[in-house]
């Protein structure tokens, strides 16, 4: 009886371990994703001191540059933590370099616009506006619809490049949505469009009452 009894508790115990085994993985992936958005975020702010630095005639090449900090007298002024340079939801931990490219930044640019009710912030300094004039002419082209594309073919360049931005490798689709993209590889962390007074992430329909502010 005692044996019985003791199988019954462990069947009990395996079948409440598989109800709330959803809920638990959910919960670690959502958090998965507000670190990546946080050290994206971080990321983008160190871009933007980069090219400030350097007067805007030059982007950094890899995230090496960033974490190596900027020049202040005899010293160096470090503008990244480590921490961020790991994109927590990559395989292999490596962030994706976006270049300065009007085609792939376009798309980004429109769904800000849409998610800031077709408004586009600008940018945080003007040392950035010559990496985003020829995408603002583009902005006016395509519709919204075109930007949910997902293309599967994206190169994954993770050194030598100049960057603007960051994105993860990730395919999958998120739980969370950053400017209302809800696909990890669509995020993209670049200090362009960094108007005052924008909300930065939002939560998917089923979460909006769980709202978490944008991180800077």
């Amino acid at each position: 009886m005692t044996l019985i009894a003791v199988m019954m508790m462990m069947t009990l115990f395996a079948v409440a371990l598989m109800a709330v085994a959803p809920s638990v993985q959910y919960e670690v992936q959502r958090e998965k994703e507000l670190e990546a958005v946080r050290r994206g975020e971080e990321i983008a702010d160190a871009i933007r001191q980069y090219v400030v630095h350097y007067n805007g005639a030059k982007l950094p090449e890899s995230i090496d540059d960033l974490l190596e900090g900027l020049p202040q007298g005899t010293k160096k002024r470090m503008i990244l933590r480590p921490s961020a340079a790991t994109d927590p939801l990559s395989e292999d931990g490596k962030w994706r370099l976006i270049k300065a490219d009007p085609k792939v930044i376009s798309a980004f640019a429109k769904r800000v616009q849409s998610f800031n009710n077709g408004l586009l912030p600008n940018n945080p300094t003007q040392l950035l506006d010559r990496y985003s004039i020829q995408l603002l002419v583009n902005l006016n082209t395509g519709t919204e619809d075109e930007t949910d594309i997902v293309d599967e073919d994206f190169d994954v360049t993770t050194e030598n490049q100049p960057f603007i931005g960051v994105a993860s490798q990730s395919r999958s689709k998120s739980i969370i949505a950053y400017y209302g993209i809800e696909r990890h590889s669509n995020w993209i962390f670049t200090p362009l469009f960094r108007g005052s007074g924008t909300t930065l992430m939002n939560t998917t329909k089923q979460q909006q009452q769980n709202l978490v502010p944008g991180v800077r």
